[in-house]
């Protein structure tokens, strides 16, 4: 009974609906508005609160920037933000241009022109081809991740890197731009490339395309020597420390003889390698071939460079020989042990022609802004406070220190509290200062 009352009272509805329809309309429009006037049902929406799991859902909280919400950079802070395999990856899209080459056949009963015999019988014969990628475009893309390699170190990243878009055949020239960068690169970046190397072995290359890498730059050493002119020896470095690696076979240096095609200069280069590797504790001592860089090295091992660079300033004179000793040291942390050094020598010295040769060493050296400011300040301070030590092995500490300091001031400029903290205070005056003892007339005058 409640049934048909509800099915009549629908039907009323839409006839009233379907008179203010015409009513409104007209009469030639009738039949459109009574097409119009039928019941339409409108489609559920659904929502959260409508399902079963709207009591247990837990939204998800909103990014606190709004940039980061289409950020394809990862929430872990690695990477670089870039797609994963160059825009090819990931699902709904259709893959990097020619990777349809690229995938393996697989066979599909369902589908239409699927034929079993034809693929059982051989009629139809499936072939992969590989898309080589350009030379150009594989060094171009290796060179901003080896420089970024130089800045965190992580060799696996730089794998992963490497991978995205190097194909087996390529390979090689990972290798070769690796050197090729680290050539116009300090020694402790030749030692994080030479590790990278070791680790790229078996991983991204073989040792097929590193001797096929290092024969390359073999042949293109003369070329290499016009930017670098040390690349003879730097490659017989990295070659002879891939031997010690165990990357390279002995055989590709104990058998130049055979490579009658190369250049005088390779094989000099090759032959320096085979020195190497055939003296004495030969493969340990390859370890430390690009020597230890900047911090690594213990302090006491860097004063001692540092004393000897000085001297070997003062004795040469050479100022251009002693700022590229300052630069291979990779240490712009400890400059103000430089800086002390130098004082200390100008206040042992007693000697002008000493002072004026160390104080123009200082000023050029912030000049060239290889010393920061803050570096000198620091080195001066730690001799002022050091005085009381210093005066005892050097009695006219304090006097040599004004001078010092006033022949610095001359050719640039030290910190206010540098000058704030310097020694103001009486002291007795010596007789091999001058004076002799003798009293001055504005003394006299004084007492009258």
């Amino acid at each position: 009974m409640d049934v048909e009352r509800i099915a009549s009272d629908s039907e009323n509805v839409a006839v009233d609906e379907n008179e203010k329809s015409i009513a409104e309309v007209g009469a030639g429009d009738a039949v459109a508005a009574s097409h119009s006037g039928k019941l339409r049902r409108k489609s559920k929406k659904f929502l959260r609160t409508n399902s079963k799991e709207g009591a247990n859902a837990v939204a998800h909280p909103l990014p606190k920037f709004r940039s980061w919400k289409n950020s394809r950079r990862p929430r872990n802070g690695h990477g670089r933000g870039l797609p994963k395999k160059g825009g090819a990856g990931g699902k709904g899209v259709w893959g990097a241009p020619g990777s349809e080459m690229l995938d393996e056949y697989e066979e599909d009963a369902n589908d239409p022109n699927y034929d079993s015999e034809a693929v059982t019988n051989g009629d139809v014969i499936f072939k992969e081809f590989i898309v080589e990628a350009d030379p150009e475009e594989v060094v171009r893309k290796c060179e901003p991740v080896i420089l970024e390699y130089f800045e965190h170190g992580d060799t696996n990243e730089a794998a992963e890197d490497f991978l995205e878009f190097v194909t087996p055949n390529r390979t090689h020239l990972v290798v070769e731009t690796i050197v090729e960068v680290a050539l116009d690169h300090k020694p402790s970046h030749c030692e994080m490339a030479s590790v990278l190397i070791s680790d790229l072995y078996g991983r991204v290359c073989s040792a097929k395309d590193i001797a096929y890498a290092f024969e390359r730059l073999l042949e293109r050493l003369a070329d290499l020597q016009l930017d670098t002119p040390d690349a003879p020896v730097m490659l017989s470095n990295f070659i002879a420390r891939c031997v010690a690696d165990d990357c390279l076979p002995p055989s590709f240096v104990t058998g130049a003889s055979d490579r009658q095609h190369l250049s005088p200069l390779a094989s000099q280069s090759l032959s320096r390698a085979d020195t190497l590797l055939s003296m004495k504790q030969g493969m340990v001592r390859l370890d430390n071939i690009w020597g230890v860089g900047g911090g690594i090295r213990p302090v006491k091992s860097l004063i001692r460079q540092i004393q000897l660079l000085l001297k070997e300033y003062l004795t040469s004179g050479d100022l251009a020989e002693a700022m590229r000793c300052m630069k291979e040291l990779e240490v712009p942390h400890f400059h103000h042990e430089l800086v002390y050094e130098t004082v200390l020598l100008a206040l042992e010295a007693i000697n002008t022609g000493v002072e004026e040769q160390l104080s123009t060493f200082l000023a050029e050296l912030r000049r060239c802004v290889l010393l920061t400011p803050d570096q000198m300040d620091r080195g001066f301070l730690r001799v002022l406070e050091d005085m009381s030590d210093i005066v005892l092995d050097v009695p006219l500490a304090y006097i040599m220190l004004d001078r010092f300091v006033e022949r610095c001031q001359q050719k640039f400029r030290l910190g206010d509290h540098v000058l704030k903290r310097m020694p103001t205070r009486g002291r007795k005056r010596f007789v091999s200062e001058g004076d002799g003892g003798i009293i001055k007339d504005h003394a006299l005058k004084l007492r009258e």
